[in-house]
């Protein structure tokens, strides 16, 4: 890995907003993000495999790829065409970008190897992920507020909890 690209993963984990600008403008740190996604992913993998003896590599990181570009076409059309602010002005790419940094707090999961710190990376990481993912839309889509930023995950997180509910992924609790 280059300085660059691990200078930008410090960087989107102490939740730099000019990192993600950064990145929302550079159309050749998509693969950088990808990259971040499959780190990511891998960090869970290895977090996860002393712990349940087993990860298999190629679904889960094909998964993760899936659930990034998912994510990302889904926040653009919620927050830039049901709920643009004035100034926004975005594409894909950018969201591809920002959102896939904000997938960088997720590398501390490989220390979830550890029994007594297993619990503490995955909830740590998923809510400084989801910060960071505020942060991402709110400079890919040109938001003035961090809360209309906020509304537009909220709103795409429970979309795709609805769907996954409904394709039985999320069990019903015998509800």
């Amino acid at each position: 890995m280059n300085s660059v690209f691990v200078n930008r993963i410090i960087r989107a984990c102490k939740l730099d907003i000019n990192l993600y600008e950064e990145v929302e403008a550079d159309k050749s740190a998509t693969a950088q993000a990808a990259m971040v996604v499959v780190l990511s992913i891998l960090a869970l993998g290895v977090g996860t495999f002393f712990t349940y003896g087993s990860f298999k590599v190629l679904t889960p990181i094909l998964s993760a790829l899936a659930g990034w570009f998912v994510t990302s076409l889904l926040i653009y059309f919620v927050g830039a065409k049901l709920f643009p602010d004035e100034n926004t002005q975005s594409n894909l790419g950018e969201l591809l970008r920002t959102i896939g940094f904000s997938y960088s707090p997720g590398l501390i999961r490989i220390f979830g190897f550890n029994q007594d710190l297993l619990v503490l990376t995955f909830y740590g990481s998923g809510i400084w992920s989801l910060i960071a993912m505020v942060i991402a839309v709110r400079q890919a889509l040109d938001y003035q507020s961090t809360w209309r930023a906020v509304g537009v995950v909220v709103i795409v997180a429970l979309f795709q909890a609805y769907v996954a509910f409904k394709l039985g992924l999320i069990p019903s609790g015998g509800f």
